[in-house]
């Protein structure tokens, strides 16, 4: 879900920007925009697609390519809020017909600033929990065996 939003914001934002008219000072592309940052919400929404198939079907390989898939997930997050802080931090006031867009688009930033710190924790909990899965499903494993050796 919260892929879904960060996918509509960077629609929203390349509606905004690309609608700037150029002018003595210039326009206005951040980092962020000018990296696809709020893209990067695919990534998520593909963990979310991968956790789901988790769910229903648990095997080994599929838990542990969810737990490579969450920690890019949590790798995207810590440089998404990054560069977020980074343009954020930064302002060149552009032409004053795109101040109004400008304005827009850092407020928009700072709304998926807020966003980036959930997605971090639903990552996180979900790779922390399936490591501790794949732990136990390793010493289950090795417990079945020990069993199937004592019983010949």
């Amino acid at each position: 879900m919260i892929g879904i939003f960060h996918v509509f914001m960077w629609y929203f934002l390349l509606v905004l920007y690309k609608g700037q008219i150029k002018g003595a000072f210039g326009i206005y592309e951040p980092i962020t925009y000018k990296t696809g940052c709020t893209l990067w919400g695919i990534f998520f929404i593909i963990a979310g697609v991968f956790i789901i198939a988790v769910t229903k079907y648990p095997t080994r390989s599929a838990i542990i390519c969810t737990l490579i898939i969450n920690i890019f997930c949590i790798i995207t997050t810590i440089t998404a809020v990054t560069l977020t802080i980074i343009e954020l931090s930064h302002f060149n006031s552009p032409s004053y017909r795109n101040y109004g867009q400008a304005k827009l688009g850092r407020e928009v930033s700072r709304i998926l600033l807020f966003f980036y710190p959930l997605e971090f924790s639903v990552a996180l909990t979900y790779s922390v929990c399936s490591c501790s899965n794949l732990f136990r499903r390793q010493s289950d494993l090795t417990s079945v065996a020990e069993e199937a050796e004592n019983t010949f």
